[in-house]
């Protein structure tokens, strides 16, 4: 069946790609990947939180945009004094409003420096989108490929059963000993151990799952999905150039703006405004009114604002290191997702050509042997054992290969576009 992959865009950003393998044959009641990924980026409080990030931004920007408020003085000179000026015979009142003036562009530097703020929470709640979904298709894999194994064990539990009919007969007839019943229920009971264990592995899958999905009390019943296809990846080459639209990356953009508009805003800050002031003056003792004009600068003698000029310079040139960081991050996390879906590829090559069907091929001839009694039942049951063991195999080899697809899907923010290849 050839490898197909269909996009699962969720609401309007960027979300990761999801193949119809694993939503297509479901049941009424199974979990699919597509419900999963929608329910987890309705519920996820890192999402909740970004949101309330790009609303932090957007009102530091208005706020940036603000004009200064003017102010409304009054002033009684000339009063309560002795001799002329005793009581308010001879007071002068003046009623006055001032206006300061930003000059220099430090109201435009202020409000670049809120867009640039807006701009980046935006792209951070992109990447965090892109983390939620890609570590919700991992959960999600994890319950498929537990799922899986605990079948194959069920599978196996069932053919050592099948022998018990057989197994009796022989020793009725006196081909075999009495003991190889016992040995058949160790057997079993060896494999159903093995599955207690792998039935807890998939309780903490399960419950991995429902915290993603915003409730740790669900109960997750089964889900649904195929994991047995798969593709040959592209260069690890092209996969570091696509990383580059990360939008973890992408944000140090706008961070490099942000921090370029405070360090202008740092270097204006020197420069005096102006305030302007106007009012109306009584004096009392002649009861004659006049106008009365002032206009005020600072002279930025002492403090010219060194200090946080040169934090500013610092925090610009920071941010290119600071991306490179990050970028160094992202490709080691891609490296090792792709190193791990690489080797899983190259394991399910040798389990496929080689190990699973030399393996079913050597267990269904011992059994047939067996009930001709040319094979005993420990060459029976150890036959069985590695046909189990290398599905086991398998179903891991393809489980890493998909959880390093979608981890490195997360990381590029884009369809991990695989060629097209038939499956066994």
């Amino acid at each position: 069946m050839p490898f197909r992959w269909t996009a699962a865009r969720l609401a309007c950003a960027t979300a990761i790609f999801v193949s119809p393998w694993l939503t297509q044959h479901a049941h009424a009641q199974s979990l699919t990947m597509r419900a999963a990924l929608a329910r987890a980026l309705a519920a996820s409080p890192r999402l909740t939180a970004a949101e309330r990030d790009v609303g932090i931004a957007t009102g530091q920007r208005i706020q940036a945009g603000a004009l200064l408020n003017p102010e409304l003085s009054y002033e009684q000179d000339n009063s309560f004094g002795s001799g002329a000026y005793r009581g308010t015979r001879s007071a002068e009142t003046t009623l006055q409003i001032s206006q300061a003036f930003e000059l220099f562009g430090k109201r435009e530097a202020r409000i670049a420096a809120g867009t640039a703020g807006i701009e980046v929470a935006a792209i951070q709640r992109k990447a965090i989108r892109l983390e939620v979904l890609s570590e919700t298709a991992i959960a999600f894999l994890g319950v498929l490929g537990a799922q899986r194994r605990i079948q194959i064990l069920d599978e196996q539990i069932a053919a050592i059963d099948k022998l018990t009919p057989l197994l009796r007969r022989r020793v009725e007839a006196g081909a075999s000993s009495p003991a190889e019943t016992g040995r058949a229920e160790v057997a079993s009971a060896l494999v159903k151990a093995d599955r207690e264990r792998f039935k807890a592995t998939l309780a903490s899958a399960r419950r991995e799952l429902a915290v993603l999905m915003g409730d740790p009390a669900a109960k997750i019943g089964e889900v649904s999905g195929r994991l047995d296809t798969t593709g040959r990846p592209p260069t690890f080459q092209s996969v570091v150039a696509a990383i580059d639209a990360n939008p973890q990356l992408v944000r140090w953009t706008a961070v490099y703006a942000q921090r370029n508009a405070e360090l202008l805003m740092a270097r204006l800050k020197p420069y005096p405004d102006i305030r302007i002031a106007a009012g109306w003056r009584h004096f009392n003792e002649t009861n004659d009114d006049a106008v009365r004009l002032s206009v005020s600068v600072p002279i930025p003698v002492f403090d010219q604002n060194q200090g946080n000029i040169l934090s500013a310079q610092e925090s610009l040139a920071k941010t290119r290191a600071e991306r490179e960081t990050n970028r160094n991050t992202l490709i080691v996390v891609a490296g090792r997702a792709y190193d791990s879906l690489q080797g899983s590829l190259r394991e399910l090559s040798v389990l496929r050509d080689t190990a699973i069907p030399k393996a079913a091929e050597a267990s269904d001839a011992i059994s047939q042997g067996y009930g001709q009694g040319r094979f005993t039942l420990l060459e029976v049951l150890d036959a069985q054992a590695s046909v189990t063991q290398a599905r086991l195999r398998e179903q891991e080899a393809l489980q890493n290969f998909h959880a390093g697809v979608a981890t490195i899907e997360g990381l590029v923010g884009n369809p991990f576009a695989l060629a097209r290849e038939s499956t066994r």
